[in-house]
């Protein structure tokens, strides 16, 4: 606890002071209010967009209508139209921002053991304890941040069903969930290459594409990740599926050490900066990924091996990536394009016309990239 920082508050003529939590890694609150529920959504509206916190203090529920009659304020907000996808994208990301920030600003107490000592609240210990740890302090949270929390709790144990599996996958909060399954059907149809003996799978998140690798043959799989939660998932993910003595976990950046026939990486797809540290799974600033990735296959890729990149071209139709851009990646990585495979996203959002990204998203492709080394 002694690595958060403490915020500072007046309640009752009585200072106050308690950690601040915040996996977005929002700043810690330097104004705080005491709310309850005789306060109108008008009035907290006015002053969330002052930069007022709002430290609740009444019944929960009425909390959560006051966030929902919140947003609601928010969305009414009109935007100019956008001359361009680059434009449209830009603006979208300012009010997801702007959205986050003024939303996180109703805020619930915990107690040390992660209850939330307010009428009507229900129990969120065990959903607290997988994404935060253990507590031996009070603090602070945003009641937006609770509700992810909450929802990624849900998920973990529904899991996500994986058709290529036949199975379930079961994400942890903080890692990104295989919701967007043409990226995994690729990976479950292309075909293998000669030699199946070993694979990396490089960034593994929740380990969906490892388990699918494992049960389509390949002998052993060396899993890579630089997050402790993705690896922590995807070994919990592993033993359910049966498939821990297959699969080898290992915490690095990029590569393991050594070569391999068969290497796989989906990486974030949109190369823009990521605002909150769980969007690194979808925004890799400058590439830098993918160009490591590509960039480190003329060391482990094995000589007659072959590499499968899994992107969307959803950047291109966003005016992020240039056209041709990725083809000079490879050129330039030494690599050579063995064939690719494609497919249409299935999401609701694709398909959504009231989307600010609509034009861009309804032209999606993802490919499988098979590459192997020149010469």
């Amino acid at each position: 606890m002694s690595a958060l920082p403490l915020v500072h508050w007046t309640e009752s003529d009585q200072a106050q002071t308690a950690f601040w939590r915040s996996e977005s890694a929002a700043p810690a609150p330097t104004r705080i209010q005491i709310a309850g529920d005789q306060l109108s959504a008008d009035a907290a509206y006015r002053l969330v967009c002052e930069g007022t916190q709002l430290l609740w203090r009444g019944d929960f529920h009425n909390a959560r209508q006051l966030l929902q009659a919140l947003a609601r304020r928010i969305d009414k907000k009109k935007r100019k139209p956008a001359a361009t996808p680059l434009e449209a994208f830009n603006q979208h990301r300012q009010a997801q921002s702007q959205r986050a920030r003024l939303l996180s600003s109703v805020l619930v107490p915990f107690d040390a053991d992660h209850t939330i000592p307010l009428r009507r609240a229900p129990d969120v210990q065990q959903a607290c304890l997988e994404a935060y740890g253990p507590a031996t302090a009070p603090y602070l949270a945003s009641l937006r941040e609770l509700q992810g929390i909450v929802g990624a709790h849900e998920w973990r144990k529904k899991g996500v069903p994986i058709p290529a599996l036949n199975a379930r996958i079961h994400p942890h909060y903080g890692v990104f969930s295989p919701v967007r399954g043409e990226y995994i059907d690729l990976v479950a149809r292309a075909p293998l290459p000669a030699d199946t003996s070993l694979a990396y799978d490089i960034g593994t998140g929740t380990g969906v594409l490892a388990a699918v690798l494992a049960q389509r043959g390949v002998k052993q799989i060396i899993a890579t990740d630089q997050d402790p939660r993705a690896l922590a998932c995807a070994q919990e993910n592993l033993v359910r599926l049966g498939l821990p003595s297959r699969v080898t976990l290992t915490q690095t950046d990029m590569f393991p050490d050594g070569q391999a026939p068969l290497i796989v990486c989906n990486p974030p797809w949109l190369p823009a900066r990521p605002s909150a540290p769980v969007e690194y799974a979808i925004y890799d600033p400058d590439s830098r990924m993918l160009r490591a990735f590509l960039q480190g296959l003329s060391t482990h890729l094995a000589p007659k091996g072959e590499a499968w990149l899994i992107l969307s071209d959803l950047a291109e139709h966003l005016g992020l990536r240039a056209p041709d851009e990725l083809s000079t990646l490879i050129t330039n990585a030494g690599l050579r394009i063995v064939d690719r495979l494609t497919a249409r996203p299935t999401h609701g959002r694709a398909s959504d016309p009231t989307d600010p990204l609509h034009a861009a998203r309804a032209a999606e492709v993802t490919s499988l990239w098979r590459l192997s080394r020149l010469g």
